[in-house]
């Protein structure tokens, strides 16, 4: 991969203006959220788009999906990448923050969240906005996200072990209830690097999984490859 850009199976991600790039986090998630009957779709903090343009290739054509972008230059990149991509009548990009976005609500609001604490170096101020968690909390993330879902709408995120606490206390506050969760693991036999998780205020019966990227015999995991090879061109 190199700073300009990422080649998929159908389509194609500039990220060359966008302070975080094309990565795991963002793929595992745009592969994994469950879409169930989701006809309306946000991803916040869309970036360059990734997420919004993967669930795109996984729906039907009448969903409508949503990239929300604080930062004017990665939504400007996203809105090129939807534009030139399979999909431009199912993917729009709107810029703004969600604590002051209004519109009507979604079934599914996706989001791979900033989460690295203050502290932290970063190499530009860009990234730092976009990894800091100055810009959107947790708490902000569910308390928004409640009120932009349906009722029976679902939250999918992805996290890092870090976060896992935090997450559970605010959607308790919220009202959500974990109904899937799935630890990344990026080497059989080592601790969870990351979660991905849904919520929603609809009790279900909590599915648990484990999505292992490298097998100890240093090949990938049948699910990981399950997921993200409609994706990959080499997979």
């Amino acid at each position: 991969m190199s700073s300009r850009g990422f080649t998929f199976k159908q389509f194609h991600i500039n990220h060359d203006r966008c302070a975080m790039k094309v990565g795991t986090d963002g793929i595992l998630l745009g592969a994994w959220a469950p879409l169930g009957a989701a006809r309306r779709i946000l991803d916040v903090g869309t970036g360059s788009g990734l997420v919004a343009l993967m669930l795109a290739q996984r729906s039907e054509a009448a969903v409508n999906i949503v990239g929300l972008e604080l930062d004017e230059a990665a939504a400007a990149q996203a809105e090129e990448n939807a534009l030139a991509s399979p999909w431009p009548e199912k993917v729009s990009i709107e810029r703004g923050a969600l604590q002051q976005y209004s519109a009507p609500v979604f079934d599914l609001i996706v989001s791979n969240p900033p989460y690295f604490v203050h502290g932290q170096n970063f190499d530009c101020a860009a990234r730092a906005g976009a990894r800091h968690t100055v810009s959107l909390t947790l708490a902000e993330l569910f308390s928004h996200g409640r009120r932009l879902l349906a009722d029976d709408g679902n939250l999918a995120l992805v996290l890092p072990v870090q976060a896992l606490t935090e997450a559970m206390k605010q959607a308790d506050s919220n009202g959500f209830v974990l109904c899937e969760r799935a630890d990344v693991i990026t080497k059989e036999g080592k601790d969870p690097a990351r979660f991905l998780m849904l919520f929603s205020r609809v009790k279900h019966c909590e599915k648990a999984s484990e999505i292992v990227i490298n097998t100890i015999n240093d090949v990938h995991g049948d699910t990981y490859v399950r997921l993200v090879a409609p994706f990959y061109l080499k997979m």
